[in-house]
């Protein structure tokens, strides 16, 4: 086992992200499926799988840019 190379750990971040997002999907959905006060949360974790998609964009775009400052 070597060093992990910068394009693992990005993919590996991506992969995350997009498995967060559509965690938080599925439960905004379930929660969606309850009357009264559950319709709010359900919004809310569409919301937050809304920011972790951008969030999955940003990362690739920062994966896929060639220059980098430190």
């Amino acid at each position: 086992m070597g060093l992990p190379t910068r394009g693992e750990k990005f993919a590996e971040l991506i992969e995350h992200l997009r498995k967060a997002a559509e965690a938080a999907a599925t439960i905004g959905h379930l929660t969606n499926d309850t009357d009264g006060p559950s319709k709010v949360q359900a919004k809310g974790w569409l919301a937050v799988c809304q920011l972790l998609e951008e969030m999955v964009r940003r990362v690739t775009k920062l994966a896929t840019s060639t220059q980098w400052y430190h």
